[in-house]
């Protein structure tokens, strides 16, 4: 019987797995993988082709059996029905029919979602003003640009207010205004308590969006964690001249590289009080580095690693 604090922790999390294995044969897909996604938070699933992403989605989806391991998908087993139909999904890869008139798509995905049908009407029209389709609601599919392909795909992941929504490179087809769009689109449903895993490799969109990380590779995670803690360096740096002595009052001592000063294992939050410290001793400031890793550097320093 499972404790009162494992109970707890599972009903804080959207999506848990323990040990998740998948194999094809001798391939080894998913290696004893980790995860916890939290209810109402914005994740980001990272890591190169062939690292898995897309098997860990089929196995949390109830669309393949893990070889091993265990995970929960909404509070239920993964492969659960009735977690499942809480779940909207947009594909890497998908197509709907040419002569179909993007109503027509909804409508079916309506009637799929086991909704009722009075009130297909305004769950049809709703969808579609949330992603920049309202008023082309009559339009032949074969009438839409790549992009409003993407648009229509994304209305339909969110046929009967999922509570979790799984996004596979939702803005890989879209322009500029249109991935403004779609980010916009996701902070609202994480304002609505909606979690959504967002499988992508545009990361500097993730880091836009994505309250936690996780960084796979080889079937296994190498790191999950906030985008804050992931992403944080060796703390700030200050470009300046005329600074005499080795310490400043109330920070502790300096390392020097060149104009570049900084004080050992101070937090990037104290930034302000470095600079002020620096011109209050004499010196003249140029420039400011938090020391802010990018999503991408720390991307590929994982993988270098690994």
């Amino acid at each position: 019987m499972a404790s009162a604090g494992a109970r707890e922790r599972s009903e804080g999390q959207a999506v848990i797995t323990r040990g998740l294995t998948k194999r094809y044969g001798s391939r080894l897909a998913l290696d004893g993988l980790d995860l916890e996604v939290g209810h109402g938070e914005v994740f980001g699933f990272l890591g190169p082709n062939g690292a898995g992403k897309t098997t860990f989605v089929k196995l949390l989806l109830g669309l393949g059996r893990p070889s091993s391991g265990t995970g929960q998908l909404l509070g239920r087993p993964l492969g659960d029905r009735a977690a499942r139909s809480k779940v909207g999904y947009l594909p890497e890869l998908f197509r709907y029919q040419g002569w179909l008139r993007a109503r027509e798509v909804l409508t079916f995905h309506c009637r799929l979602a086991g909704l009722p049908g009075a009130g297909f009407p305004e769950e049809v029209g709703r969808n579609l003003e949330l992603v920049g389709l309202g008023g082309r609601g009559e339009d032949l599919v074969a009438t839409f640009s790549k992009g409003m392909q993407q648009r229509l795909g994304l209305a339909v992941a969110l046929v009967g207010s999922p509570r979790l929504v799984v996004l596979d490179e939702p803005t890989s087809a879209l322009d500029p205004v249109g991935r403004h769009d779609v980010r916009e689109l996701i902070r609202r449903l994480r304002q609505a308590g909606v979690t959504v895993f967002l499988n992508s490799h545009l990361l500097s969109e993730v880091e836009l969006v994505c309250d936690r990380v996780a960084v796979v590779d080889r079937g296994r995670v190498l790191a999950q964690g906030a985008l804050a803690d992931l992403l944080s360096g060796e703390g700030p740096r200050v470009r300046c001249r005329d600074l005499p002595g080795e310490g400043l009052p109330g920070l502790g001592a300096l390392a020097r590289d060149g104009e570049w000063v900084s004080v050992p294992g101070l937090d990037s939050s104290r930034t302000p009080e470095l600079v002020a410290a620096i011109v209050a001793a004499g010196g003249r400031v140029y420039q400011v580095d938090e020391g802010r890793q990018s999503l991408e550097d720390r991307f590929l320093q994982l993988l270098e690693r690994a």
